[in-house]
């Protein structure tokens, strides 16, 4: 290891890195579909798994690798956020920490952290157009290029070998038997968080073949965990496990008890699943890496700093928008009214469900007026109380009237009918209802690999927006019970001066039959729409817009990355 680090080092001076931008776009052509659920167009002699294997010895990672103690996680649901408590855990508890996870919301270095911390853009440069160059000069016609997701898994290996970490935490993309990270062979332990129905077009139609699939990562006596499933998933998993001689032990959600008032940094009541699951990984990963891991009742403290500060971008997260104030005559301070956006991309129908609840609860809880606790926030002294996975504090009541509107996208292979439905339905299970839906297109594509200080398009009008529409007419069947034709029916946003009235009404007011749609909209473009929603809190200092962003990832990222400029 010490040469390969020293060799490594003087190609940096040989190669020095190139403009961010330059390897966005390297990474850009790796792409080898248009969209995702398209099967991948690599053919050749060798299967995915084998290209990798051949990959990570063109890069001489094979040793390396088999010195990782890696913890891998498969799953439908929650394993991003397991992956986030386990790695947080153990970087509390004094180890040195690596986390791969994915998808990327703003920039491809997300998937990389180095302990807590994306990895620099510097360090990320030189790893890199290290391995870049390596596998350019040994690819060939049977062996191409990895595509994109096979190219950051083994740059996640490269990364996390060099830098030598104590732990690397492994997310699976998609999948299990034949994900990219499946060319693991000997992990410490596996985990599998919640299954469900997702990615059908790839991994199957029934929770029985989507479980083999999630089933593959685990290995020959190597432990494993999971949480309850159901019959049809668990007895699949119970079956590969009794094969492979696998130890496997399922492991209930977290008791709140166990956390001696402190608060999960990850919001929601499917959260204490995924904590559940993270303890056992990390206790079990500690025992089998010869460290003391003998508690059984109380969590040790490192583990409760791991639990109360982990952090997941994009699942659960509210962010307050800025609030901008002006003076009247007299010369006293007002607010401009409130923004907060609610962002969480789920999108099947069980990660609708869980987000549905926590929003619900989290704008009954934003509606005390003081912000919500965030991740950063350290031990409370006060006395909280878990509420449907909420934060419930004494606050002082606002008098501000509360709109409530959702912004939604989600992509062609997920089932609108599905999603829509169980996102209405479980809010207003809790008496949470929306004032209006909007349906926009996501900025990003995965034609491209953009980096977080890209240029984000302002204007996107000639985008097709005919799937947008569609999902308008689903949300119009819910809300009036019968089948709405939504076309032509694009929400005009002028830059200077937005239709405040469009907001102002309410669903008793919306006429489809008369093309009044003023409980949904279609907008081209998700710049203006962040720009008049600010715009209208401005307009009306009394209110507090509550936004659900929801249905994609990518929509959320876009938000995000909005939302910081």
């Amino acid at each position: 290891m010490g040469g390969n680090m020293l060799t490594e080092e003087n190609s940096y001076d040989l190669h020095p890195p190139s403009a961010y931008d330059t390897a966005m776009e390297a990474l850009s052509s790796l792409i080898t579909k248009k969209k995702r659920g398209n099967g991948s167009p690599v053919r050749g002699k060798y299967d995915k798994l084998e290209r990798m294997l051949m990959y990570i010895k063109i890069l001489d990672l094979e040793e390396q690798i088999a010195d990782l103690k890696i913890i891998h996680v498969a799953g439908t649901k929650g394993k991003g956020s397991t992956c986030a408590f386990c790695e947080a855990i153990l970087r509390e508890s004094g180890f040195k920490t690596g986390l791969f996870t994915s998808p990327h919301l703003i920039d491809v270095r997300e998937r990389f952290r180095i302990d807590g911390l994306d990895i620099s853009e510097e360090k990320f440069l030189h790893y890199f157009w290290v391995c870049w160059h390596q596998l350019q000069e040994n690819v060939n016609d049977e062996l191409p290029m990895p595509p994109l997701f096979q190219f950051l898994t083994v740059l996640a290996l490269k990364i996390f070998t060099c830098e030598r970490v104590d732990v690397a935490v492994i997310e699976v993309g998609l999948g299990g038997t034949y994900d990219s990270t499946n060319v693991i062979k000997d992990p410490v332990v596996c985990g599998v968080s919640p299954l469900g129905m997702d990615h059908m077009e790839i991994l199957g139609d029934t929770l029985g073949k989507i479980a083999s699939h999630k089933a593959g990562i685990l290995k020959p006596q190597v432990p494993a965990f999971t949480v309850p499933q159901l019959s049809e998933a668990m007895d699949v998993l119970q079956k590969k496990a009794s094969e492979l001689k696998v130890p496997l032990e399922v492991v209930g959600p977290l008791d709140h008890k166990k956390l001696n008032g402190v608060l999960l940094s990850l919001s929601g009541d499917h959260q204490f699943i995924n904590a559940g699951l993270a303890v056992a990984l990390c206790k079990c990963w500690l025992q089998r890496t010869g460290h003391r891991a003998d508690f059984e009742e109380n969590l040790p403290e490192a583990f409760l700093r791991g639990l109360s500060t982990a952090r997941l971008s994009g699942r659960a997260q509210i962010v307050h928008d800025s609030p901008s104030t002006s003076s009247d005559e007299s010369g006293v301070t007002k607010s401009s009214g409130d923004l907060v956006f609610y962002l969480d991309g789920a999108h099947s129908p069980e990660s609708m469900e869980a987000c549905a609840k926590w929003y619900s609860c989290a704008v009954k809880e934003g509606n005390h007026g003081s912000s919500i606790p965030s991740f950063h926030d350290k031990l409370r002294d006060v006395e909280e109380k878990l509420i449907n996975g909420c934060t419930k504090q004494h606050r002082p009541q606002s008098n501000k009237i509360s709109k409530k509107i959702l912004l939604f996208n989600c992509m062609d292979v997920r089932d609108p009918q599905v999603l829509l439905p169980t996102l209405v339905d479980t809010c207003a299970s809790s008496g949470t209802y929306f004032s209006k839906a909007i349906f926009v297109p996501s900025i990003s594509t995965y034609g491209k690999v953009i980096s977080g200080s890209s240029v984000t398009p302002i204007d996107i009008s000639s985008k097709d927006l005919a799937w947008q529409f569609s999902l308008q007419s689903v949300w119009e069947k819910i809300i009036h019970g019968k089948d709405i034709q939504c076309k032509d029916s694009q929400m005009e946003i002028p830059e200077s001066k937005p239709p405040w009235r469009s907001f102002n009404d309410d669903i008793s007011n919306c006429s489809p039959a008369n093309g009044r749609f003023t409980c949904s909209a279609v907008v081209s473009s998700l710049p203006l729409t962040i720009s008049w929603l600010r715009g209208y809190v401005k307009e009306n200092p009394s209110l507090r817009i509550q936004v659900l962003v929801t249905g994609s990832l990518h929509l959320v990222g876009d938000v995000l990355k909005l939302l910081r400029r």
